[in-house]
């Protein structure tokens, strides 16, 4: 098989990496190399950073709806590639066609909000707010920003930021996982098709060698990153040690409450597509479910077993398939790692993915990184496999005696990314909404993903930094507040004023 090599884009084109390392590129499905990301070296990220600046004046002083012109066809191409896109996800990511699909949509509802870009930007002004003086505000962009991407959506999360960030008027950088590179250089091309000045839009493939690079450079303004806590902190701490302005989404450990009212049918289906959808590699996949009440985890855990153990884990081009494979031997490693684990500690396995055989998943799947759904009861919130971010296709069970329980537990835990709570009752329903202290609440929503115009962010160690993603609040992190006072005075002089200016 012919391996394809992926590079740099720096200035509107492919560039080769200067550093001479690179990476393999896996298909998760069958083991395969299929390519070798170049990783860059401080000079690859100087080079791009260089080209992003030398592009902001131009970029910067382009009215708002000329920039917004360009996204939109950008966004016209998405539509058109969207399957192109997804096909790449799947070769890379291992994750469903249709999820992939789904991931790509997404994305470009972002990209839909970002068109907006003269009304996100409209400012307030007071007309006499002092004798012949007026003030407004304007927003302005900040200069060269930068994204570090995580694996699990290769395409969704660098559109949460690149096209908020341009719509500003910035220019951006973006590093991307490597371990999906590819979909990172096909939406470069869309961009430069869709008239995209050169340097507006750059990437850097690499690894913490590029990340540092970006994070120490003095002409980088502002960081967005969405991976791990224990990364999130670092970069957080990193970037503002060197003044930048940083929005790092970091990990979770998401709750799903079944009161005893909830319709159970809903709480399997939910269950089962928010803990093993995309192998549970999202951070906001169900990783927790939480039975409330003497015998609800017994209308619920039957149904449950027999749905888990039927997942169809297929290869992600096979249609009918539900789940897919682990995106790397690495982190399938380190799952069976947990899974192992949560038995030591007492925890009751009901279903063991571990026994999954890769060579029904498909013709050439032998060898990929294969598990199946895996499901525990009887976990305490002392054991790992309660505590730890797992990121896999392992649901954990614990049970509580009421609602108010349900709420400490959660509250307790160090992430606040997402949950949700399943109800009939409007009551308990509003309780939770507002005593629960998580960044993102659903009822009877599984994974509570917020639309592009209300943005995306957890609480406590899911997030570091002040502004959520997208949405307004992504317009207000990539720009700064400016407040300009203004009067025209008349000819004649009349002294200087020592005192405080007020209305007066």
């Amino acid at each position: 098989m012919t391996q394809s090599t992926i590079a740099h884009w720096i200035s509107g084109a492919q560039v080769a990496a200067t550093s001479g390392q690179q990476l393999p590129v896996y298909n998760p499905a069958t083991g395969a190399v299929t390519g070798q990301v170049q990783l860059a070296s401080g000079a690859d990220v100087n080079a791009a950073v260089a080209s992003a600046k030398a592009a902001f004046p131009a970029w910067s002083n382009l009215p708002p709806l000329r920039r917004a012109r360009i996204l939109n066809k950008f966004l016209q191409l998405l539509n058109e590639h969207r399957d192109d896109l997804a096909r790449m996800i799947t070769a890379e990511h291992g994750k469903v066609f249709t999820d992939a699909q789904g991931e790509v949509t997404r994305g470009i509802e972002i990209v839909e909000f970002a068109c907006a870009a003269p009304q996100l930007l409209k400012t307030d002004f007071t007309d006499q707010v002092s004798t012949n003086i007026d003030n407004w505000t304007l927003r302005q962009p900040l200069g060269v920003v930068a994204g570090i991407t995580p694996f699990n959506f290769p395409v969704m999360v660098p559109m949460w930021m690149f096209p908020m960030a341009l719509a500003a008027g910035n220019t951006f950088v973006l590093k991307p996982s490597p371990i999906d590179p590819s979909p990172s250089l096909f939406m470069a091309e869309l961009l430069r098709q869709a008239g995209l000045p050169d340097g507006v839009f750059n990437v850097v493939q690499g690894d913490k060698e590029a990340v540092n690079a970006l994070l120490e450079h003095p002409d980088v303004q502002a960081i967005s990153f969405v991976g791990s806590t224990p990364i999130a902190n670092y970069i957080y701490e990193t970037g503002a040690r060197h003044g930048k302005r940083v929005q790092a989404l970091g990990g979770a450990k998401n709750h799903l409450v079944v009161m005893p009212d909830a319709d159970m049918d809903q709480v399997v289906d939910a269950l089962i597509g928010a803990a093993y959808g995309s192998a549970g590699e999202r951070c906001m996949a169900i990783s927790v479910a939480v039975f409330v009440g003497e015998g609800t985890a017994e209308k619920v855990l039957p149904k449950l077993i027999e749905r888990t153990r039927a997942l169809k884990v297929l290869h992600g081009t096979n249609l009918e398939a539900e789940m897919g494979p682990i995106v790397t031997r690495a982190a399938h490693e380190r799952i069976t790692g947990y899974i192992e684990q949560g038995v030591k500690e007492g925890a009751q396995l009901l279903v063991d993915g571990r026994g999954f055989d890769g060579k029904t998943a498909g013709e050439g799947c032998a060898d990929g990184f294969w598990l199946g759904g895996t499901l525990f009861d009887h976990v305490t919130p002392e054991m790992r496999i309660y505590k730890e971010e797992i990121f896999g296709p392992v649901l954990a069970c614990v049970r509580v005696e009421d609602f108010g329980q349900a709420v400490d537990l959660i509250n307790r835990h160090e992430f606040g990314n997402g949950v949700s709570c399943y109800t009939r009752d409007g009551h308990i329903a509003r309780e939770f909404g507002r005593r629960i202290q998580v960044g993102m609440v659903g009822i009877n929503v599984p994974i509570p993903v917020p639309m592009a115009w209300h943005g995306f962010g957890g609480w406590k160690k899911s997030l570091f930094g002040d502004m959520h993603a997208y949405g307004e609040e992504g317009i207000r992190f990539y720009t700064k507040q400016k407040s300009i006072m203004q009067r025209w005075p008349e000819s004649t002089a009349k002294g200087a004023e020592f005192a405080m200016p007020t209305s007066q």
